[in-house]
């Protein structure tokens, strides 16, 4: 299948009260001037076990804070859910990325993808550092699925050149993908300034590896973990991984190492397993 126009990207540089994206203002963890940032990807799958057996969103929220990363990148996060929030009891009040950032990241941002009679749910970027601006672009193609790429700009401490991250999760149809990921790289060139650090990291669904030589010429991206051991890092399905559909891939940054999880709590939080990388600055 092919698309047949492009998708409509919204001209906002800042979203309103009818925009799909949300932002929480807080205040930097820290003045000291980072030289590293500690980066996390997972897919939440909605809250719910593989096969949606169990709500299990607290359970995550803990693992996740465990890690200590300085941005945490979330596909698949809810937003809202009348349903579920009066049939599970310890559904949370707020949306599922406000109850995950807590009180560890005080900056969060938003970009809803998929919208249904129930609720929706999207990407998020949660940050200990300020998020001065931000952006969620359409990326889906005709059909059912809903697609975003949600574009984040952080302003560190101490720092001239901001620091940018595209929050990702694309679709599961390999033509599909091959328009996301060019229209992906026309984002980077058209809002990402060329000298600043950029992270695109999420759910790349690319079980195939077609990614890697599409954004490394498109948009001059490394991913981490095939920078630093030969291949990406397998994710799906998360008890016995196979396929690497999750990526971290960066420019203008220097990937210090990935961080290797332990196989539990995670091989039974969700669909994927989440990766991890320090970043140099």
């Amino acid at each position: 299948m092919t698309m047949s126009s492009t998708p409509i990207i919204p001209d906002a540089t800042m979203p309103d009260a009818a925009d799909a994206a949300d932002v929480a203002n807080g205040q930097p963890a820290a003045q000291v001037t980072p030289t590293s940032l500690k980066v996390m990807t997972v897919n939440t799958h909605k809250g719910f076990t593989a096969l949606n057996r169990r709500f299990i969103l607290p359970e995550l929220r803990d693992a996740v804070r465990t890690v200590g990363a300085d941005v945490v990148f979330l596909q698949e996060v809810l937003g809202t859910h009348s349903r579920h929030s009066r049939r599970v009891s310890n559904w949370p009040e707020a949306p599922h990325y406000e109850f995950l950032a807590d009180t560890m990241w005080p900056q969060f941002a938003y970009g809803r993808n998929a919208v249904y009679p129930k609720g929706h749910h999207g990407n998020a970027v949660l940050s200990k550092f300020p998020i001065v601006h931000f952006r969620n672009h359409d990326v889906s193609v005709s059909g059912p699925e809903k697609r975003g790429l949600l574009h984040c700009v952080l302003r560190l401490p101490g720092r001239v050149v901001d620091v940018h991250v595209i929050c990702t999760h694309l679709g599961l149809a390999e033509a599909h993908r091959q328009q996301q990921l060019e229209l992906l790289c026309h984002i980077v060139r058209d809002e990402v300034p060329a000298e600043a650090p950029l992270i695109v990291a999420g759910d790349f669904n690319d079980w195939r590896g077609r990614a890697h030589d599409i954004l490394e010429k498109g948009a001059s991206l490394r991913e981490v973990f095939v920078h630093a051991t030969g291949r990406a890092a397998r994710t799906f399905p998360a008890r016995f991984p196979v396929l690497s559909l999750d990526r971290i891939y960066v420019r203008n940054a220097g990937a210090h190492a990935p961080v290797v999880l332990p196989r539990r709590p995670w091989s039974h939080l969700s669909d994927h397993a989440p990766l991890v990388a320090d970043i140099d600055l």
